[in-house]
């Protein structure tokens, strides 16, 4: 019976290396994806109905704006060929006109009713905070961030690779064990978020010293992480991939130095990944 049991350990042993082993892998497989690129302009993919919402926003603003600054240039130089003292020597002596007073209060009302239309259901998708499939807490500190997933009693710190120093062959040996390459010096972090694809994410922010801020743009979130207050963000990530972020709130000489990393990963990798992680981290 004792070499029944002892078999019986040995190969659960096993089976839960062997999970692990295959979570890693496919975690350090994955596709980055939300990365900022030297040179580009726009916004980074957008992999969550939050992000895409705010850059249809953001296209469909900057068409108003390009419309309103075309016609306001175009009126200035119709003004000024039409009513300089050359062409027009004899200028009008009247101080009013109504119709056109009341056309230049109407209309920006309009328009601004007419974003707040659009705007508000975007802000207020964001603000609503779903029902979690995950709930993470995370702390700004200077300067790093701390994790803790409250459901799974999970807590790690996450800091970046090569922190406050420049680029050297030690970091980017360090930075290739870790499944990165050189390019994402400045991005990459020792520890990084694991979250499964298709899950709502919930996150509680707050600070432990200093105002911080969390923030991946493929993702559409941004929260002020406030010492004394929680404050709350979710997504729900569709595609498997690599996202990177940094802190978006001066915070300190090291404010450049507090990347943020979230991996995607498939439900089943997200649960090997928590059964090993709640060894190697535990709350």
């Amino acid at each position: 019976m004792m070499n029944i049991a002892k078999r019986f350990g040995l190969a659960a042993a096993g089976v839960a290396l062997a999970g692990t082993a295959h979570a890693q892998t496919a975690i350090e497989d994955l596709e980055i994806i939300g990365a900022p690129t030297p040179g580009a302009t726009g916004f980074q993919p957008a992999v969550t109905e939050l992000a895409r919402d705010l850059q249809w926003l953001d296209g469909m603003l900057l068409v108003i704006c390009a419309v309103i600054t075309l016609f306001v240039t175009g009126l200035l130089a119709w003004v000024v060929l039409r009513y300089n003292k050359k062409s027009n020597p004899t200028p009008a002596t009247f101080t009013h006109n109504s119709p056109l007073e009341v056309a230049w209060t109407i209309v920006p009302i309009v328009v601004l009713v007419f974003i707040g239309a659009f705007s508000l259901p975007v802000l207020f998708k964001q603000q609503e905070i779903p029902e979690g499939d995950v709930h993470i807490t995370v702390t700004g500190n200077k300067w790093f961030w701390s994790y803790e997933y409250t459901d799974e009693a999970i807590y790690f710190d996450s800091r970046m690779i090569g922190y406050a120093q420049n680029i050297n062959d030690d970091i980017i040996a360090e930075l290739e064990e870790a499944g990165y390459s050189e390019d994402e010096f400045g991005l990459a972090t020792d520890t990084a978020v694991i979250v499964p694809v298709g899950a709502t994410v919930v996150m509680t922010v707050t600070g432990s010293d200093v105002i911080h801020s969390w923030t991946i743009p493929a993702f559409g979130v941004k929260q002020d992480a406030v010492p004394g207050r929680f404050a709350q963000l979710w997504f729900n990530a569709e595609q498997e991939g690599i996202y990177f972020g940094q802190c978006s709130e001066l915070c300190g000489k090291d404010h450049a130095y507090m990347p943020i990393t979230v991996k995607v990963v498939d439900p089943a990798v997200y649960e090997e990944w928590v059964a090993s992680a709640q060894e190697e981290f535990p709350a």
